[in-house]
């Protein structure tokens, strides 16, 4: 099994319940092509969706997502990675997303050089790295974190140098919980 992450965007904001009763209607679909759903990131607003699903390979998702009525041009396959430590964080705890691209390949690696580097930077701001989301291409990258609200991440982030595209805040809409949580900040 393989980590497939896929990005949506909305011109309707969507609600966590829907997304919810959406994602465990699709489950007939998910069944057949063996996906496992782990979880959904809903911005705020509801514009935004980011949804991380465990399947055979990124083209299995793929057909299985379609058939269920999902847009999957957003789909990519990739690599999850913990904060580094002794225990790993609860990315249950994780309330702001950052969504980075490179115009070429880049490693996990380097990125979580930069990161440290700017380490200073982050704790100044309250802001705690929790998961990233890196695309087996090295061109794309989601990294969750644990912060006061998304415009601390977005200050630490510019001051520490780190690429970034957009700065969001979101809730956990998951199986695991059994409905939208909203963590405490």
């Amino acid at each position: 099994m393989i980590d497939v992450l896929v990005e949506r965007y909305f011109d309707k904001p969507l609600g966590a319940e829907l997304v919810m009763t959406l994602t465990l209607g699709a489950q007939a679909c998910f069944d057949l092509h063996r996906i496992a759903w782990q979880g959904s990131l809903l911005a705020k607003d509801g514009h935004r969706l980011f949804c991380h699903f465990h399947a055979p390979d990124a083209e299995a998702a793929r057909t299985g997502l379609r058939q269920a009525g999902a847009d999957v041009t957003g789909l990519w396959a990739g690599t999850v990675h913990d904060a580094p430590g002794p225990a790993p964080a609860d990315p249950a705890g994780a309330n702001v997303l950052v969504e980075r691209s490179f115009a070429e390949p880049v490693t996990v690696e380097a990125i979580q050089a930069l990161e440290d580097a700017g380490s200073a930077c982050l704790q100044n701001h309250r802001v705690r790295f929790v998961r990233t989301f890196f695309s087996l291409n090295g061109k794309r990258m989601i990294c969750l974190y644990r912060a006061p609200d998304a415009e601390s991440v977005r200050l630490a982030q510019h001051q520490a140098g780190m690429p970034m595209d957009r700065v969001w805040a979101f809730q956990l809409v998951s199986p695991a919980y059994g409905s939208a949580s909203t963590p405490a900040p």
